[in-house]
């Protein structure tokens, strides 16, 4: 997983797709629901941790990008 899009398409796999229309709450549900594959032990110790980081790291940037344009 490098991208936003590989997780959703990863999350597809299991058959969540995830769309509210806010992205940083698309982002925090996605988080959610990773953090729920890996507590079930649906997904392994590597993918947690690389989809959270990702997901972090994208939501802090549109939390910047929010703060910015105040």
């Amino acid at each position: 997983m490098k991208t936003i899009y590989d997780i959703q398409q990863f999350l597809k796999r299991f058959g969540t797709i995830i769309y509210i229309g806010d992205r940083v709450a698309d982002l925090e549900l996605m988080e959610a629901e990773v953090k729920e594959l890996f507590q079930a032990q649906l997904i392994e110790p590597r993918e947690y941790q690389t989809a959270l980081l990702l997901l972090r790291h994208e939501i802090q940037l549109e939390k910047e990008k929010t703060d910015h344009m105040r």
